[in-house]
């Protein structure tokens, strides 16, 4: 007698090749057989009622590092049919964390990753990883190893060039972090400290990659005015090390970048083309989402989130900046100049005196104030906000976001911020994707755009044995209405789950059906085991 037995579905397997009728019995946490299933027996049964049943969505971009540690079932993401978050992106996340630098980098990640409260008692990639499993989550989480993180622990977060030998002892972080489980290296160059660091650098860290096999996944420099400058110098980096390329949140930002839109992804076949692994992950929304001190210059951020504080307090250094926001300078990327103050939207503060300028634009907090300086009204909400501010901003147009959609070389990532008001890729992307741009505009076939949420992702991270519909396989599965499934998450109201989808199932159990969402320890947290390494916690589950 099996587990469970999924019945008169439609099964798109993850693969790309078309649906077929079949039945799925699942055992001990596997699919355990595929077919006609109807004499068989089991302990519990779904009639899929002729619904769609897909491997589990995988989110290629997340910030769900910190909120995991206080919700084992975020059901923002799962309800979404996720059955597996990658976190660690932008190269600034939870781990690796050395103990003299927690209370600066709660300031730099709180406006990302929010402020839960939480015990940080963790240093290393499997000292998170150890905690992550002891909190027992409802679905599977896999870690990229941040750029950020190992900088800060060799150097700190002073803006200057490694020397050599430091980029050695970065490359031993690095190292240890692949060996603890990480799946990959992520770096953020609008990020302090990332930012800070040259070429040179990120070239010595993807070497090292390149030796495991694994990606680098970049939020580029430029995403708007230099983005064919950013990309061409990674690809011809990425040639000279023979590592993965993976750009997050591939987007085209700024209207008079719009049109770069066909070249960016020329860049991607040609680069393919020769031999070089490029790929990336997408959101579908024409509008981003961080925390609001992207918007100063990459100086302001030396040394920390405490000293870029200290220099808002600094006359001479404000004018400095609100200067640049507006004018921008090679290098670097203005979301001030490109969205405009009445395109920056607050989606979350910390302080309970500024909550009502929340899903406020900067303009309009700056007229509830009285005020006219919008940029010293942008200002003023970091100092006063300890920096713990999310903004949305609108920098993007729907026909780059659908022909990014719709190249072969994506995967979707939500990048979903969970504080406050949130961006509404945080409830709706899957869903949205499935029922705007597969259903109602025909971007592409639904087996395809399976595929890039399931067997894809899993391939880019390592993960063997999900994203397949196939006998062996984890049974990590969605059951939803085709002809239902949608987001229902707005800017307006963005805390709305989707509508059509019906059941998520990880490792075999049932985690949401219906309405109903259960809380179970059925999720598995992600170890590599990049150099056949032993390992000796007999308590640790892989996947």
């Amino acid at each position: 007698m099996y587990d469970l037995i999924i019945h008169n579905g439609r099964i798109i397997d993850g693969t790309g090749s078309p649906w077929y009728y079949g039945d799925i019995a699942i055992e001990e946490g596997k699919i355990a057989k595929i077919g006609n299933l109807t004499t068989f027996q089991a302990k519990k049964t779904i009639d899929a009622k002729q619904q769609v049943i897909t491997p589990g969505f995988i989110d290629m971009h997340t910030h769900s590092d910190l909120v995991i540690l206080e919700q084992p079932l975020i059901e923002a993401k799962v309800r979404q049919g996720i059955t597996t978050d990658l976190l660690g992106q932008d190269g600034i996340a939870a781990a690796p964390l050395p103990e003299k630098y927690v209370s600066q980098w709660k300031k730099n990640l709180a406006g990302l990753d929010g402020s839960p409260s939480i015990e940080w008692d963790w240093t290393t990639i499997e000292e998170y990883l150890n905690k992550i499993e002891e909190n027992e989550p409802s679905y599977n989480l896999a870690v990229l190893a941040p750029h950020g993180n190992i900088r800060m622990e060799v150097m700190g977060l002073d803006n200057r060039s490694a020397t050599d030998s430091e980029i050695r002892q970065m490359q031993e972080v690095l190292r240890r972090s692949l060996d603890e489980g990480a799946v990959g290296l992520s770096t953020g160059l609008i990020y302090p400290p990332c930012c800070f660091a040259e070429m040179k650098e990120l070239e010595a860290l993807c070497g090292v990659i390149a030796e495991y096999g694994v990606p680098l996944v970049i939020h580029q420099r430029s995403e708007g005015d230099e983005i064919l400058e950013s990309m061409d110098e990674l690809i011809e980096m990425m040639k000279r090390c023979g590592a993965h390329l993976h750009f997050s949140h591939l987007k085209n930002c700024g209207k008079d970048n719009w049109h770069k839109t066909s070249e960016v992804l020329n860049m991607i076949d040609r680069a393919r083309r020769e031999g070089l692994e490029v790929t990336f992950d997408q959101y579908p929304y024409t509008a981003g989402s961080t925390m609001l001190s992207a918007i100063l210059p990459p100086w302001a951020h030396d040394g920390g989130s405490e000293a870029m504080l200290k220099r808002l307090e600094d006359p001479d250094l404000r004018k400095r900046m609100t200067q640049e926001m507006a004018t921008a300078s090679k290098g670097w990327d203005s979301m001030s100049k490109w969205a405009g103050w009445d395109g920056i939207v607050i989606t979350s503060v910390e302080s309970e005196e500024r909550k009502h300028y929340v899903g406020k634009t900067i303009e309009q907090i700056a007229a509830m104030e009285g005020r006219r300086d919008y940029a010293e009204v942008a200002l003023d909400l970091i100092l006063h906000e300890w920096n713990a501010v999310g903004m949305i901003d609108f920098v993007m147009n729907e026909e780059s976001v659908r022909m990014i959609l719709s190249h072969p070389a994506g995967t979707i990532g939500s990048d979903g911020l969970l504080g406050g008001e949130p961006h509404p890729r945080t409830y709706g992307s899957f869903p949205r994707i499935l029922g705007k741009y597969v259903r109602e505009e025909n971007v592409l076939p639904l087996e395809d755009m399976i595929r890039r949420m399931t067997s894809q992702p899993a391939r880019i991270i390592g993960l063997q044995d999900r994203g397949i519909i196939r006998e062996g396989m984890a049974a990590d599965i969605v059951i939803f209405d085709p002809n239902k499934i949608i987001d229902q998450a707005t800017y307006e109201k963005p805390r709305q789950y989707n509508a059509g989808i019906d059941t998520v199932i990880v490792n075999g159990e049932i985690v949401i059906h219906g309405e109903q969402a259960f809380r179970k320890p059925a999720g598995k947290v992600y170890r590599s085991n990049y150099r056949n390494k032993v390992n000796l916690k007999s308590n640790k589950q892989h996947i």
